[in-house]
């Protein structure tokens, strides 16, 4: 039985995918090599199809992408939300009770900002296709190395971080900075959990699953 993955290129993913492959029969699918050992490249439109002929356990995303590396909305949403969830529902319907995705802090239906109504509408969209177990991760601002793809904002945060943490202290705590190493360890972590439910995990919960 397999883990099939998405997102494995990017700065969680290239992580991920070497924990994954050392415990498991690991499966990538992408758009360019990952240096995984066994990997299916198509456009993402293919990659429901790229698992009509497999037989999974669990299915694991890390995919993500921002409007500006986009270059439009519709081009951000076809990748956060049309790519993700056609690889989700191609991957229930191969046989995984389990779906482990990373989504955002802060990610809620109701939120008057798109990418956080459209995280959390995501989130509820793949806990519908009835996977026995779905693991939702929330980070913070993800902390790593991002090569070519460094936004301002972005360095700006990674710069102020350590002051940050001293007062995101708390229930505040799920925004501050977190290291993309240690979500990658925390989800290879719950992949070996096999109790049934929807479980969210912030910053907090991802850096115990971490240790």
């Amino acid at each position: 039985m397999t883990i099939a993955m998405i997102g494995a290129t990017g700065l969680i993913g290239r992580q991920l995918w070497p924990l994954l492959e050392a415990r498991h029969d690991l499966l990538v699918l992408g758009r360019r090599p990952s240096g995984a050992k066994r990997e299916k490249l198509g456009g993402m439109a293919e990659w429901p199809g790229l698992l009509a002929s497999e037989r999974l356990k669990a299915a694991v995303s890390t995919l993500g992408t921002t409007r500006k590396a986009a270059g439009s909305w519709s081009a951000f949403e076809a990748v956060d939300r049309h790519a993700l969830l056609g690889f989700a529902a191609a991957a229930r319907k191969a046989g995984a009770r389990h779906f482990v995705l990373v989504s955002s802090s802060g990610a809620d239906t109701g939120s008057r900002n798109a990418y956080l109504r459209l995280k959390g509408e995501v989130e509820q969209a793949v806990v519908a296709l009835g996977f026995e177990r779905v693991d939702i991760l929330r980070p913070g601002l993800l902390l790593g190395e991002r090569p070519g793809d460094r936004r301002l904002l972005e360095r700006l945060g990674i710069l102020m971080d350590p002051v940050s943490r001293l007062f995101l202290r708390g229930s505040l705590d799920r925004y501050a900075g977190i290291e993309a190493a240690v979500v990658a360890r925390a989800m290879a972590a719950l992949t070996q959990r096999t109790d049934a439910g929807v479980f969210w995990h912030h910053n907090r919960e991802i850096r115990a699953l971490a240790k």
